[in-house]
C-alpha cells in the first residue's frame, strides 16, 4: 500500500506535522491495512456535515479508549479546498493519527482522477494490496458506522489473505454465513481510469456532492 505514495510526503495530523518522508516509514503506517482515501473540502457544505460522522467512525477503531486494540486502519485526507488556509483549518480538529498530503503536491489531484472520484465527500477503500474494496463508503459509514469495517476486513480476508498470520493460512477460522454476500458486494475492483462509481449511476448520495470535480 505504501507505494501508492512512494516518493512523496505524508503528513501526521499532530501538532508537529510529522513526516513521513521514507519508506520504511510509509510502510509502517499504511502496510498490512485497510487505508481510507477522504477526499474532501472544507468549503464543501456536505463535507463539513460528513467530517464528524468520519471522526466518530475513525475515533471508535483507533482509539485505546474504545478498543483494546487499534484496527488495521489508515485514514489519508486528499484534500481538493483550494486553499492551504482552508485544508489546515478543516483538519483542526480531526484526529492526530489521520495523514494528508502537503497542500502543494499534485498527487492530490492525481489520485481523485486515479480513482475516478467525481463528488465529494468520497471515501475510496483500499485493500492491503492496493485494489479497491468499495469506491465510495460515505453512505454505508453513515449507515453502519463501525460496524462496517468488519464487513470491509472479511472481505479482505476471503480476497487477500494478507492480514492472516502465515501459520494461520493452513487452518484458516470458520467463515461466517454471510460471507458470501459480503464476497459479491466488495469484488477486486482495480482502480481503472475512467470507470464509473456508483454515485455516477444514481447510487446513495448521487444528488449530495458539489458537481464534477476532475
Amino acid at each position: 500500500m505504501s507505494s501508492l505514495f512512494s516518493g512523496h510526503i505524508l503528513i501526521r495530523n499532530n501538532s508537529d506535522h510529522d513526516e513521513l518522508d521514507t519508506e520504511v516509514e510509509l510502510s509502517h503506517r499504511l502496510d498490512n491495512r485497510l487505508v481510507l482515501l477522504f477526499f474532501g473540502a472544507g468549503s464543501c457544505p456536505q463535507c463539513q456535515a460528513f467530517a464528524p460522522v468520519l471522526k466518530d467512525f475513525f475515533v471508535r477503531l483507533t482509539d485505546e479508549f474504545y478498543v483494546l486494540r487499534a484496527a488495521q486502519l489508515a485514514l489519508v485526507y486528499v484534500s481538493q479546498d483550494p486553499t492551504e488556509e482552508q485544508q489546515d483549518l478543516f483538519l483542526r480538529d480531526m484526529p492526530k493519527k489521520w495523514l494528508f498530503l502537503p497542500f502543494e503536491d499534485d498527487l492530490r489531484r492525481d489520485l481523485g482522477r486515479r480513482f475516478s472520484v467525481q463528488r465529494l465527500p468520497a471515501v475510496v477503500v483500499l485493500k492491503p494490496g492496493g485494489d479497491v474494496l468499495t469506491r465510495d463508503a460515505t453512505e454505508e459509514i453513515q449507515r453502519l458506522g463501525p460496524t462496517c469495517f468488519a464487513n470491509w476486513l472479511e472481505a479482505a480476508e476471503v480476497l487477500d489473505r494478507s492480514f492472516l498470520q502465515p501459520e494461520d493460512l493452513d487452518d484458516p477460522a470458520p467463515r461466517s454465513l454471510t460471507e458470501p454476500l459480503r464476497r459479491r458486494k466488495y469484488r477486486v475492483d482495480p482502480a481503472v481510469p475512467g470507470s464509473r462509481g456508483s454515485r455516477e449511476k444514481g447510487g446513495p448520495g448521487a444528488e449530495s456532492g458539489v458537481g464534477r470535480l476532475f
